[in-house]
């Protein structure tokens, strides 16, 4: 990277401390004197000081005047203090001036005004120039603090100090410049500064930071001199490179371990996937704290062991916002939906204040549960507390569950007001439109997507291929289908002939559809040749679905619904011996359909009905409904066969 020097406001051309300037102050040291005011403030020394003198005059913190500088609550009152400094002639005096430094760059909007005041400076050190460094990395300027390094520190000629050199090197790591802070190693050399511990200490970090841990390990081996936090930051380094073995064989040799040690180790043996050595690490440990619980249940919800991380959990004598996001995201991905609403209502209820990574399982767990009323509830809340910050995550997982719980209304206005949308955004809005039914607003969607600088992607035509297939738009499907190789050169996978086998096999175009599974170049999976054989049953193309069928049952022979609609094809066809043969293959296996249920939302409470319900009066109500649902088939005239294919055809569409 060429440091632009420069980088912040409000800075003049260098001009103090020339090499010509600092050699005339060190022959004629200058005598400050003050004004008639120094006099009647009557502190009690004589008018004419000599600051080199320090017999006669020694400034310390107790003195009025810098007790003023560190009362400072805004620039107005470091200004009139300011004005006192120059009128006393203090402000040159090196320990009022880097009071006053210091105080500009803990004020708001200070620190530039601290810059500028090293120009009125005449003996500029190491603390002062140190302390404007640390302002620029504490305000999140690392650019900025690297560039008054090259232009105030090594263009003014000031004498580093063990400090200056761990602070650059940490810029340089903020900054993500390996080469800067390889010329910071070389100044640490030539200013003598290479066996200093704590500059050590931050050369290791950097090279582990930057994946140089051959380097990181030449400057542990530079010196016998090392504290534990050397033998951290090395070991944490191999950690985070995944070299685990070296860490482990470091961590063997400490001398001594703390917490962060144990840590470490365990967040490798995680990091590796090897659970084994980490419930190891863990019961080894001496003491353990809250983030050694969240490293293990991190590490089994990478193996998805939800058992394990649930007694892990239950185990804990204290927990942090991170256990209660670890458990819900571990929940959301195991699709224990209404696990992670029950531990959400856990947390608030507790002292846990949630996050935005806590909302976004929520949420993800409220649109799969269709629960609208928890959904609003967490709008409220983001939108009443301040501390949650909004961004492109939580409010994509905002409009996603509007758009599964079918309010496409509040969807919109969620997207509308996203500063920043990603693709994913644009995806949810188009899925949750053509899920509904709305498909003219969904191809809208993906038309002001194209006008944006968004770029489609794979998942974008997914969305919009299935919007085409439930509304029935064949000649839509088909373009969209063919611009996706086309104009974006996205290659078509097994859900994109997916969605155009069923676009097709519910229009009955079931040549075009048998013509492009032929001709497709991925590997079909059941869920395409599924689609297919349910267009085939609803079609009655005997043939093509007996073919498929048959090839379902040897790809997939624990998958009962390829032997229902197989069954089904046949007894369309009244080949019962057919049935009977199909029938018995599913009782020999042992195979069962799954009862339907639905749930039914009321207020505050839920009504689960499905077979296992042993509610009487529930099932009473639900054969009074089916019994009047049959009285209006026979009235209709549909077939009892229709009929009874009906169930299996719309389990294997799903």
């Amino acid at each position: 990277m060429t440091v632009k020097k420069n980088l912040f406001k409000p800075i003049t051309s260098f001009t103090f401390l020339s090499p010509q300037k600092r050699l005339k102050f060190h022959q004629f040291p200058p005598k400050l004197s003050s004004s008639k005011l120094w006099s009647n403030l009557k502190f009690g020394f004589s008018p004419e000081i000599n600051f080199d003198d320090r017999e006669q005059y020694k400034l310390n913190l107790n003195h009025p005047i810098l007790q003023k500088v560190d009362s400072c609550s805004n620039l107005a009152q470091f200004h009139q203090t300011q004005a006192q400094l120059i009128i006393l002639g203090l402000l040159n005096h090196p320990l009022a001036a880097s009071r006053a430094v210091k105080k500009l760059c803990f004020l708001p909007y200070g620190l530039y005004q601290a810059v500028s005041l090293l120009e009125k400076i005449d003996q500029v050190d190491a603390f002062m120039c140190n302390t404007i460094i640390r302002g620029f990395l504490n305000q999140g300027y690392p650019e900025s603090g690297l560039a008054f390094y090259y232009d105030y520190v090594i263009g003014g000629c000031v004498l580093p100090n063990h400090f200056t050199f761990p602070l650059i090197i940490r810029v340089c790591v903020d900054v993500g410049e390996g080469v800067e802070g390889e010329k910071a190693h070389c100044r640490v050399l030539k200013s003598g500064f290479g066996l200093d511990l704590f500059v050590r200490n931050s050369l290791i970090r950097m090279y582990s930071v930057f994946g140089k841990m051959w380097d990181a390990d030449k400057v542990f081996d530079e010196s016998s001199e090392c504290d534990i936090v050397t033998w951290n930051t090395m070991i944490d380094g191999y950690v985070k490179n995944g070299q685990v073995g070296l860490a482990r064989n470091l961590f063997d040799e400490m001398p001594e371990r703390d917490v962060f040690t144990w840590n470490s180790m365990l967040a490798g043996y995680v990091g590796v996937g090897d659970m084994e050595s980490a419930v190891e690490i863990f019961g080894a440990m001496p003491h353990r704290d809250v983030v050694s619980w969240n490293c293990l249940i991190d590490g089994c919800a990478r193996t998805g062991d939800i058992s394990a991380a649930r007694e892990c959990f239950k185990r804990m004598p204290d927990r942090n916002v991170v256990t209660w996001n670890s458990m819900l995201a571990l929940c959301v991905r195991c699709k224990e939906y209404d696990e992670c609403v029950t531990l959400f209502d856990r947390m608030i209820q507790g002292d846990a204040q949630p996050n935005e990574a806590t909302l976004v399982s929520v949420l993800t767990a409220c649109g799969y549960l269709c629960k609208l009323d928890l959904g609003k509830w967490v709008h409220h809340y983001i939108e009443s507390n301040r501390r949650i910050k909004p961004d492109i995550l939580l409010s994509t997982a905002l409009l996603t569950m509007y758009a599964k719980c079918g309010d496409m209304d509040m969807a919109k206005v969620v997207f509308d007001g996203m500063p920043k949308k990603s693709v994913v955004s644009w995806n949810s809005m188009i899925m949750g439109y053509g899920s509904h039914g709305l498909v003219d607003k969904a191809l809208e969607m993906f038309q002001e997507l194209e006008n944006s600088k968004q770029i489609p992607n794979d998942a974008t035509f997914v969305c919009v291929l299935a919007a085409c297939a439930h509304s029935g738009k064949v000649l839509e499907g088909w373009w969209y289908f063919d611009i996706m190789n086309r104009v974006y050169k996205i290659e078509p996978k097994v859900e994109h002939y997916g969605c155009m086998v069923d676009l097709l096999g519910r229009a009955g175009l079931l040549k075009d559809t048998e013509d492009l599974v032929r001709d497709m170049h991925v590997k079909g999976g059941p869920a395409l040749w599924g689609a297919l054989l349910s267009s085939c049953h609803t079609h009655s193309n005997i043939q093509l679905g007996e073919f498929v069928g048959k090839w379902l049952v040897e790809q997939e022979p624990e998958d009962i619904g390829a032997y229902l609609l197989l069954s089904n094809i046949y007894a369309s066809q009244g080949r019962w011996e057919d049935v009977d043969t199909v029938r018995r293959l599913i009782k020999e296996k042992g195979l069962h359909k799954e009862a339907g249920y639905s749930k039914t939302y009321f207020g505050l409470g839920e009504l689960d009905y499905s077979k296992k319900d042993g509610s009487l009066h529930r099932r009473t109500m639900i054969h009074s409904m089916l019994r009047q649902m049959s009285s209006q088939v026979k009235l209709s005239g549909i077939s009892t066969a229709d009929l009874c294919n009906t169930d299996s055809n719309a389990e294997t569409k799903e």
